[in-house]
């Protein structure tokens, strides 16, 4: 039984840790919310982009609201896409175990 646990105690201690990997799809989604709360802040904070946005969206036909939603999963379908593009990179390039 001592054999058993001096392997395991030696396998344990010549393995030396793995460095953390960078989260590929945080730094995107990230990066994605950041550019729309910066789109966001930029239009509020001016009176007339203010007020032509409101003009914008009241005048929204239903066609143009279906294709604003069909954009937005196209672009949700696209960055989950990238994403699943670098994580499958980074576990390539991650040494195996």
């Amino acid at each position: 039984m001592s054999s058993t646990a001096d392997s395991a105690s030696a396998s344990a201690a010549s393995a030396e840790p793995t460095p953390p990997r960078t989260r590929g799809a945080a730094i995107v989604w990230g990066l994605l919310f950041a550019a729309i709360a910066a789109f966001g802040i930029w239009t509020l904070t001016d009176d007339d982009r203010r007020a032509s946005t409101a003009d914008w969206i009241t005048t929204l036909t239903p066609n143009t609201v279906y294709s604003l939603v069909l954009l937005t999963i196209g672009v949700l379908i696209l960055v989950s896409g990238a994403v699943g593009l670098i994580r499958h990179a980074q576990r390539r390039a991650a040494p195996q175990r």
